[in-house]
């Protein structure tokens, strides 16, 4: 019994000393940073702010977090500080004149085990150094070389947007325009980065999507950041692998079609982007040094196809959702594009100049959606200063593009969908500065200028086409968002009249 006893208190001891021990270095670690570092709203021990943080909305948390602590303030998750930027001069600082000091990418463990590891992380996630300079600028000057900017692939954005027209048109009653709008804005870097277009009723397609749309809720809620924050989760079959499934289905999409154009490819007949990249690699096979491999030809794939299609295709929604709710700005838009283009010629990029309603419409979807409000986290590249604060060097720092998408003090109605904000009282279409949907500096959207082809030749095309509305027996649907990295809008039901 004795032994029983001296057994038991050992290991209570021993378990207070661990408690003790992890309280140790909970506060040795939340006081490392000085006394120049952001300030930030307590944590707990261990956790620190997690609990804190509505991963349902998080741009709702930190509008109220930056009330109380201002435009650049900190937030702990476990042991790892992080620091939130607010507001355009903040903003501008940091993405602009800081450019290259904010350009690293922190760890992310739940993709590693998925594949972006190594020297092998693509262009999105991959750290700032060689490597990712490499592969973005081989990047943008493929998409450049087919076509991304140029009238060639103005033709075929216009020639899906007519396919999904056409779609539309085939729904005999009300129906969610969801997934048709994905694989229509899918179906053009698709066509870049494959060499192929899917049609609507593709069963392997659809499901692909599908898989996208679920990785996105499934990577960025509660329990994929704690495996981020926490890399030893991430080993964990039984918690990572529930996370990761849509992610291991996507990956295996893109190994298959790698696959492919290997066996077929053919130097003196370049396809797409996969062939560029195998040719690429090919040219450098002898470079020890070189980041032209098989891992990033999938990652940068990969990142093109997500990227690609989720962010689009989220700001078409959003708009389709704005037309049906505001049916006198889209009955403005039609009368425009009636005035410049008419009912029978198709849009082409050069109309924009000629349509600054439009123009505006356009950009205030961008703005009120808010489609990508925190954007990819970034991490200090070197120590650096911003409004008297100390960031070291390694701190993951999220740009909170939303503070200034909807400042209060930049906006007449920031959170009301109004495309006056883009106009001037002559009517004329006025750039603002504090548009940055697509982030700013280093590690800006490198597919800006193709999505900004995109929304307005779908756009237009649409609306030139077909009327939209509120199905008979349904209510008004919701206008507030539902978070998943992206802003996107809850699902709602459509019905289209076919213009005259």
């Amino acid at each position: 019994m004795a032994e029983l006893l001296s057994l038991f208190s050992n290991g209570f001891l021993l378990l207070i000393s661990f408690i003790i021990g992890l309280f140790l270095l909970d506060f040795v670690k939340s006081r490392k940073n000085g006394s120049r570092f952001p300030p930030g709203p307590r944590g707990v021990p261990f956790l620190g702010n997690i609990l804190q943080v509505n991963f349902q909305n998080p741009p709702e948390t930190l509008r109220q977090l930056r009330k109380e602590f201002g435009d650049i303030f900190s937030l702990q998750y476990f042991w790892n500080k992080m620091v939130v930027l607010n507001g355009l001069e903040v903003m501008k600082e940091a993405l602009i004149n800081r450019s290259e000091e904010i350009a690293d990418r922190p760890r992310f463990p739940i993709y590693e085990k998925i594949g972006f590891a190594g020297d092998t992380k693509g262009v999105v996630l991959a750290p700032y150094g060689n490597s990712w300079k490499e592969q973005r600028r081989f990047t943008l000057t493929t998409l450049r070389n087919f076509g991304m900017g140029k009238k060639s692939l103005e033709e075929r954005v216009t020639e899906e947007a007519q396919c999904l027209c056409s779609a539309f048109r085939s729904q005999k009653d009300q129906f969610n325009p969801h997934f048709l709008m994905n694989n229509a804005v899918a179906n053009v870097i698709c066509s870049i980065a494959f060499g192929d277009r899917f049609e609507y009723d593709d069963a392997k397609f659809q499901r692909l999507l599908r898989l996208l749309d679920a990785t996105f809720k499934a990577e960025f809620g509660l329990r994929g950041q704690i495996i981020n924050e926490i890399p030893l989760l991430a080993k964990i079959p039984w918690i990572v692998d529930p996370v990761l499934k849509p992610q291991y289905e996507l990956i295996d999409f893109m190994k298959e079609i790698v696959s492919e154009h290997r066996k077929t490819w053919n130097p003196n007949d370049i396809r797409d982007f996969i062939d560029v990249y195998i040719a690429e690699m090919e040219k450098v096979k002898e470079d020890s040094a070189s980041s032209f491999n098989e891992g990033n030809l999938c990652m940068t794939t990969y990142d093109l196809f997500s990227a690609g299609s989720e962010t689009t295709s989220t700001t078409l929604r959003w708009g389709l959702l704005y037309m049906i709710l505001y049916p006198d700005v889209q009955s403005k838009v039609q009368e425009e594009i009636d005035r410049v283009i008419g009912r029978e010629r198709k849009p082409t990029m050069g109309d924009v100049l000629q349509m600054p309603y439009t123009n505006a419409v356009i950009h205030e979807v961008q703005r009120c959606g808010d489609i990508a409000p925190l954007g990819v986290p970034h991490m200090t590249h070197k120590d650096m200063e911003i409004k008297g604060y100390i960031i070291p060097k390694d701190t993951t720092v999220l740009t909170n593009l939303s503070s200034v998408l909807k400042d209060q003090q930049l906006w007449e109605k920031p959170f009301q969908f109004y495309p006056k904000h883009f106009l001037d009282e002559n009517g004329k279409f006025i750039k603002r500065e504090a548009f940055m949907p697509f982030s700013a500096g280093r590690r800006s959207c490198l597919g800006e200028q193709l999505a900004r082809m995109e929304l307005f030749l779908f756009f237009t095309t649409l609306l030139q086409q077909l009327t939209f509305e509120i199905p008979s027996d349904q209510p008004r649907p919701r206008e507030d968002p539902q978070y998943a990295l992206t802003m996107s809008p809850h699902p709602y039901n459509i019905r289209v009249v076919a213009r005259a």
